[in-house]
């Protein structure tokens, strides 16, 4: 993470530390990986799933849906997790919708900047939007993972549309 990034990670955490009414958090203990957006944690001695807010990985049997899995499951293995929440805190199916993070970082940007998924905007949870465009478009002129080879075939929407 270079100097720039790392300012912006610590005043946005700040923001947060300021403003509790906006956001609340909570931490877990990491359980298991469903696929790169998505996770099981454990809170409260019950198993939580949890989707990433403002990301969309590639799906199962998607070309990169197994990198995206593996990076995020190297990012949360074995760790204490923090569960941070925006506007709406369960989508439609029940998820809980989160920023997590994990030694200080956050996974929703990481597996973005890393290349493996989209930036994927759906209000009312926009508080980091541009924020994740930004280092979406940063890792494709950089060429991080899918982005080397222009990018996806289809987005993971268009995917599950086909599937």
């Amino acid at each position: 993470m270079n100097s720039r990034n790392l300012v912006l990670s610590l005043f946005l955490l700040s923001l947060l530390t300021f403003f509790p009414g906006h956001a609340s958090a909570l931490d877990v203990q990491f359980l298991h990986i469903i696929d790169g957006d998505s996770l099981v944690v454990v809170s409260g001695g019950d198993s939580v799933e949890v989707r990433l807010i403002g990301v969309d990985a590639p799906e199962y049997r998607q070309e990169y849906s197994n990198k995206a899995k593996v990076f995020s499951l190297k990012f949360c293995h074995g760790k204490r997790l923090k569960l941070v929440f925006d506007r709406e805190k369960k989508d439609r199916y029940g998820r809980t919708l989160a920023y997590v993070y994990a030694d200080g970082e956050m996974l929703n940007k990481a597996i973005i900047q890393a290349g493996l998924a989209l930036a994927f905007k759906i209000k009312p949870n926009t508080r980091y939007s541009s924020h994740f465009k930004a280092v979406e478009k940063e890792a494709k002129k950089a060429k991080r993972g899918f982005w080397r080879f222009g990018g996806l075939k289809q987005t993971p929407a268009q995917w599950r549309r086909a599937h």
